[in-house]
């Protein structure tokens, strides 16, 4: 058992990246394969002294705080970190190129058609770094590639027309998937909510309760708005959760991430529900994230499962049989 788990690890692959330490340019390249790993390479690269310890690993270019080793893992090569060392404080510079991930923000500003190119372009580079990145996107995201001309694609990636269409027919099916995720949810929805209004004894007890929950959605209203200043998800984010049915399924893996870090009582002020609501919403988004993140490591082991046994020394090839002539 003991030389399996040695072997797992030499072949675990190793994520190139770029480190800086807060309010500097200079960056350093490191490969590491989990975090732990950059961690202690960020120390000893940047000379950050172990007196100054936890360092914390932000994302460069809007300072998420990366302490998930899955997460890690699906980033794409070459992402800029920043170090912070205890008690620094991430701070924005024009400097960061930062990650294949793209900044929602600045779409939501710059909706010109060289914003629209240049947003297809990013995520085109982010699947071909990755292939397996197509669980993590949005339904914006998707659709974006399947509208880009498959000639265009074609050229960003390097690739032929054919194979394009191929993967443009993916990301529909992946597109349509969803979708009738969707749809079967809120049939589901709408079987249990026909369900209660048959029960009369529910029905009663609604009734009688009615007053009481619009009390206690005033309080929790009146407490809401307190910590209502506290969400830092953008517009189009809290768009997606207020109007879409399923909303998990509408937003990219970044976002589901964000959104379940969010404080339930803010996050409800924001959308104007009640704080069980919201938390049903954050679980949902907990449950998609990790789905995704569980078939992108699914993905990646079938993958180096493939390239170990295709690699594998000392391995004859089976001899052809000789054809038979009919008697």
């Amino acid at each position: 058992m003991e030389v399996v788990g040695e072997a797992e690890t030499e072949t675990r692959a190793l994520k190139p990246c770029l480190l800086r330490r807060n309010h500097s340019r200079e960056q350093h390249g490191v490969a590491a394969s989990c975090l732990e790993e950059l961690r202690r390479k960020a120390c000893d690269i940047l000379a950050i002294d172990k007196s100054l310890a936890p360092v914390t690993l932000v994302l460069a270019e809007d300072g998420t705080i990366v302490d998930d080793d899955d997460y890690f893992l699906c980033l794409p090569s070459n992402t800029k970190f920043v170090a912070l060392a205890n008690n620094e404080k991430w701070a924005y510079s024009n400097s960061d190129g930062g990650t294949a991930w793209i900044s929602q923000e600045s779409f939501d500003v710059d909706e010109t058609d060289s914003g629209a190119g240049l947003k297809w372009k990013h995520v085109a580079r982010q699947l071909k770094e990755d292939l397996s990145s197509i669980i993590l996107l949005s339904e914006e995201d998707l659709q974006v590639l399947i509208d880009v001309p498959c000639s265009d694609l074609a050229q960003e990636l390097c690739q032929s027309c054919i194979t394009v269409q191929g993967l443009q027919n993916t990301l529909q099916q992946v597109l349509d998937q969803r979708e009738e995720a969707r749809q079967s949810k809120q049939l589901l929805e709408l079987y249990l909510q026909a369900l209660e209004k048959e029960g009369s004894i529910l029905s009663k007890q609604q009734e009688s309760s009615a007053s009481f929950s619009d009390d206690m959605d005033a309080v929790d209203a009146g407490t809401n708005r307190e910590s209502s200043s506290g969400v830092t998800l953008t517009g189009q984010v809290l768009t997606a959760l207020k109007e879409k049915p399923a909303p998990e399924l509408s937003l990219s893996s970044r976002d589901l991430e964000l959104v379940t870090k969010e404080d339930p009582r803010a996050l409800a002020a924001a959308l104007s529900w009640d704080v069980k609501k919201t938390e049903t919403v954050q679980q949902a988004c907990r449950q998609e994230l990790g789905r995704r993140l569980q078939q992108v490591q699914s993905l990646r082991s079938l993958r180096s499962m493939s390239t170990r046994k295709s690699s594998l020394p000392g391995e004859p090839p089976e001899p052809k049989r000789a054809k038979q002539e009919p008697a």
